[in-house]
């Protein structure tokens, strides 16, 4: 019983830590694109809240080199 609660404890924590690292993504990119463009549209608000980790650090690097919001999401 102990290797199964164990298990799930591990678990729980890795995805509680995942979601803690896509959450501070998210608002790093959004404060970024708040910075360089003024006020964000809610649907690109959406659109960040929606994207994986993946997708969220790719947006992250655009934010560099970008001219226009479009340019980093899309």
């Amino acid at each position: 019983m102990k290797g199964f609660v164990e298990r799930y404890t591990q678990k729980g924590m890795r995805e509680g830590m995942q979601k803690g690292r896509k959450e501070g993504e998210a608002l790093v990119l959004a404060r970024l694109l708040q910075r360089k463009f003024g006020e964000l549209p809610e649907s690109i608000r959406i659109q960040i809240e929606k994207a994986d980790s993946d997708t969220l650090l790719e947006w992250l690097d655009r934010v560099l080199t970008a001219d226009s919001i479009n340019e980093v999401i899309h």
